[in-house]
């Protein structure tokens, strides 16, 4: 991992930390947003980390395992990094299906939180 750039290092290990807590326990996905975080899922906007755990925290599935396809990581202008995630999820007994998801990370106080994030499953059939 070492001959990766600082910001790929980053968003790789932002990734896996997230989707383990999202597999685990979404309660705690709290410690990754700040209060002036945005949430875009299928198309519904959230702001703040209380709206945005209380959405992910009560999704209509008891169990869920992401599976990573791919990700690109980015370095920003203003030192922030945008990451892209394409990948599967299995929720509960439904079947396999794709996904896309997008972060933006910003440093604040020495920590790596999400300051934005977009998420849609890969369907290509809705109205």
């Amino acid at each position: 991992m070492g001959d990766k750039p600082i910001w790929e290092q980053i968003g790789s290990s932002f990734v896996q930390h997230y989707y383990q807590l999202f597999d685990t326990d979404r309660t705690q996905l709290g410690a990754i947003y700040i209060d002036a975080s945005c949430l875009t899922w299928e198309g519904q906007q959230f702001q703040g980390k209380a709206a945005i755990v209380e959405k992910l925290s009560t999704l209509p599935f008891t169990k869920i395992a992401h599976s990573i396809t791919a990700q690109d990581h980015q370095p920003t202008p203003d030192s922030c990094i945008l990451s892209m995630v394409v990948g599967q999820l299995k929720a509960d007994d439904d079947p396999v299906i794709g996904f896309h998801q997008c972060f933006i990370l910003k440093n604040i106080n020495d920590a790596w939180v999400c300051t934005n994030d977009m998420f849609r499953l890969a369907l290509h059939n809705f109205g």
